[in-house]
């Protein structure tokens, strides 16, 4: 039977909840994280039956250090730590980080009450590194005042976009995901006029219309998110959020893109830190900045659920046991199709352009 994915295709909802944890050392905490692993889904139908109109859904990643720590060989071919990048003043970080729950519900409430269950069940095997929750901005967009999201792939062609292959078959049904927390300068950017703010982000700020060619900078942000291979331009899916605290001047953007590969959007990263050629840089860092970043693999629901609380030692991890994949995974029925949109910063336009 085809792997069953994790919900990364679920659609946009209006809450969510970004939660960072480290795994702690010991045998006895790899062995809760690996029993839990198998529980999860029957969590999520748990508190998901208290309104089964919420859209609640749970996408699991693991980074790479705690594959290793795990579940051992045989590894994803592309699972590597977040590179961090350095160009002048800019800089994607990169933090810690060993899981990643990403929560999803058109209630925050329902988001709350799942991430409430999960740390109930794992708190004592992990140390929480970071937590946000993120809120849908009025017309899906972003603090900076754009729609982020335009030209997210949706349907089957999401589906192609972020669920591996035949290319690793042994991990079909999975996906990469990389995740940043932005923090914006709200202050500095409002004092920009319209039309300069346009021309960083490359689309019209009211009608979130695309600038034409012969007036969009090289260095727009909807430029250099944009990747093409072989004539074809190759599609992420993002579902960024924005985040804040008013009261302590706090105004940010959650960048969460889901791909088949991780080298799209480590491309996307490189063009906005670096420049596309160097030097030409997405002009949208000197207002936002990375204070976090990490790279995870989601594994299939079908990995999940057949992952044992048996393990190893920490220097010798065992493997899971994953049940052989066909080169074509299916999603689940109750997954719907995703929706254009998804948020600004991390927009990355070539895969996913957010926009």
């Amino acid at each position: 039977m085809p792997a069953l994915a994790q919900a990364v295709a679920a659609p946009l909802t209006r809450a969510a909840i970004f939660l960072v944890a480290t795994l702690n050392r010991g045998s006895e905490n790899r062995a809760i994280v690996r029993s839990f692993c198998g529980d999860l889904a029957a969590l999520v139908r748990a508190v998901e039956f208290r309104d089964l109109e919420g859209g609640l859904s749970c996408v699991l990643g693991f980074g790479s250090e705690a594959w290793d720590r795990l579940f051992g060989p045989p590894r994803p071919a592309e699972l590597h730590p977040f590179r961090e990048i350095r160009s002048a003043a800019r800089h994607a970080v990169s933090t810690p980080g060993d899981l990643l729950f990403h929560i999803r519900a058109k209630r925050m409430d329902l988001c709350f009450e799942l991430a409430t269950q999960v740390m109930a069940r794992i708190a004592n095997a992990v140390a929480p590194v970071d937590e946000v929750h993120g809120f849908r901005y009025f017309d899906d967009r972003d603090l900076l005042g754009f729609v982020d999201g335009t030209e997210n792939p949706s349907g089957a062609i999401a589906i192609d976009a972020v669920l591996i292959g035949e290319e690793d078959a042994a991990f079909a049904g999975g996906s990469y995901v990389i995740v940043q927390k932005y923090l914006h300068d709200l202050e500095a950017w409002n004092v920009l006029s319209t039309e300069a703010q346009e021309r960083i982000i490359g689309r019209t700020k009211l009608s979130d219309i695309e600038l034409d060619d012969s007036v969009k900078p090289t260095s727009a942000h909807s430029v250099l998110t944009t990747i093409v291979e072989n004539g074809k331009e190759i599609k992420i899916l993002r579902d960024n959020m924005p985040f804040g605290r008013p009261a302590h001047g706090e105004f940010g953007t959650y960048f969460i893109g889901y791909s088949r590969s991780p080298r799209t959007i480590e491309q996307m990263l490189e063009n906005m830190f670096v420049g596309r050629p160097p030097g030409n840089y997405d002009r949208l860092l000197d207002f936002s900045r990375a204070v976090t970043g990490n790279l995870f693999f989601v594994p299939s629901a079908t990995f999940l659920e057949n992952v044992t609380e048996d393990q190893t030692n920490e220097d010798q991890p065992a493997a899971a046991e994953s049940p052989a994949a066909p080169a074509v995974a299916e999603t689940s029925s109750s997954i719907p199709s995703v929706r254009d949109g998804s948020l600004g910063i991390g927009s990355l336009k070539g895969d996913i352009p957010h926009e």
